[in-house]
C-alpha cells in the first residue's frame, strides 16, 4: 500500500524559472503570469511585476524553450493608466491571455485595482507592443477572469469571480461585442464546510477546449488558523453550454510544497494565470506564481488530467 497521491503536474527541476533578480529594472516581486505561444513557437509570459509601493504593472518575458534564456522587456510593457482609466489607480494585476482567431488578436483580461476595489478589465493586442484598452468590463469586486477563445451561441463568453455574501464563486457572462456584458450565470460554486475549496474559489488559467468539454483549472482557498492555502482543482464543462458542469474533482491536484511556494510575500500560494500546449496537443506547461514572489513551471498531460477527473469527479 502506498501513501503517494497521483502526480498530475510535475514541477520543473529548475524552479523557480523567473525571479525579481532577472528583471532589468527594480522589482519587488514577479508572479502570476499570463502565457501564450507566439506563431514562431516562442513562449511569451505577461508577468505581474510589483514595485516597492505595492502597485503592479505587466511586463513581457520571452523564451525559445519556455524554461530559460528569457528576454525581458527593458521597461514596463503595460502600465496602469489612471489618467484615462481611473479604475487602474492602484495598479493592474494577474493577466490571462486568450488568442481570438476571429479578431486575429490576443485578448488580455486583467484585474484593475481601483480606489473602491478590484474589477475586471480588458485589452486587445496583436503584438504585445500596442494595446487597445477597453477599460473595466466588470465592476468591483470582481477578478480571476478570462475569455473563451471563440463565440458560443453567437456570443463572447467570460469566466469571472465576483464577490458577494456568503462567498466567492465562479460566474459566466456573455457579450455581443466584448464591451457590454449580461446573461450572468453561476458556473461553479465554492463548497461549504471543511473542504479544501470551501467559501472562495476562482479561475486559474483560461479554459482549455477538449473533445470531452471545457477543462477548467481553478484555485480554492482554505482558511486556516495560520492563514490561507491556495491549491488547484479541476472541473469539466459542456462545450455548447459551458455554464453546465459535467464533472468536478473532489481533491486538490496541486498545492504548495516546495520552499519557494511555502515562503514569500504571501505564504502557501500556487497561482497559475497561464498555460501553453506543446505541438503534441497533450503536454501542458502551467506557469504559476509561487508565494506571490516568483514564477515557476509545472508540466502535465491533458489526457492524464481528464482520466484523473473522470475517476475522481
Amino acid at each position: 500500500m502506498s501513501n503517494r497521491h497521483p502526480e498530475i503536474f510535475r514541477r520543473h527541476p529548475h524552479n523557480p524559472i523567473l525571479t525579481p533578480a532577472a528583471w532589468p529594472y527594480p522589482a519587488n516581486s514577479v508572479f502570476n503570469p499570463g502565457a501564450t505561444l507566439l506563431p514562431d513557437g516562442t513562449t511569451l509570459l505577461l508577468c505581474r511585476v510589483e514595485d516597492r509601493r505595492g502597485h503592479s504593472h505587466l511586463c513581457v518575458a520571452r523564451s525559445a524553450n519556455g524554461v530559460d534564456s528569457w528576454q525581458i522587456d527593458s521597461q514596463s510593457t503595460l502600465l496602469p493608466d489612471p489618467e484615462h482609466f481611473p479604475e487602474e489607480l492602484w495598479g493592474i494585476e494577474d493577466p490571462r491571455i486568450t488568442y481570438l482567431p476571429e479578431l486575429s488578436k490576443y485578448g488580455i483580461v486583467y484585474t484593475a485595482y481601483s480606489g473602491v476595489g478590484p474589477g475586471v478589465a480588458l485589452a486587445l493586442t496583436k503584438d504585445f507592443e500596442h494595446f487597445e484598452r477597453y477599460g473595466m468590463i466588470m465592476a468591483p469586486e470582481d477578478k480571476d477572469a478570462a475569455l473563451f477563445p471563440h463565440r458560443i451561441g453567437g456570443q463572447w463568453a467570460l469566466i469571472h469571480r465576483p464577490v458577494s455574501a456568503p462567498g466567492a464563486h465562479m460566474w459566466m457572462s456573455y457579450s455581443p461585442d466584448l464591451r457590454h456584458w449580461g446573461s450572468h450565470k453561476l458556473m461553479l460554486e465554492a463548497r461549504r464546510g471543511g473542504w479544501w475549496d470551501a467559501n472562495k474559489i476562482g479561475l486559474s488559467s483560461p479554459p482549455i477546449e477538449t473533445p470531452q468539454g471545457w477543462l477548467v483549472i481553478y484555485h480554492g482557498v482554505r482558511q486556516t488558523p495560520a492563514g490561507c492555502i491556495y491549491r488547484l482543482g479541476l472541473a469539466l464543462f459542456d462545450l455548447q453550454e459551458p455554464g453546465r458542469c459535467l464533472k468536478r474533482g473532489d481533491e486538490w491536484i496541486f498545492g504548495p510544497e516546495e520552499q519557494y511556494e511555502r515562503r514569500g510575500d504571501v505564504d502557501n500560494v500556487v497561482f497559475p494565470c497561464g498555460y501553453t500546449l506543446a505541438s503534441d496537443g497533450d503536454t501542458i506547461h502551467l506557469y504559476y506564481g509561487a508565494a506571490d514572489t516568483c514564477i515557476a513551471l509545472a508540466t502535465g498531460s491533458i489526457r492524464g488530467i481528464l482520466n484523473w477527473l473522470h475517476e475522481d469527479g
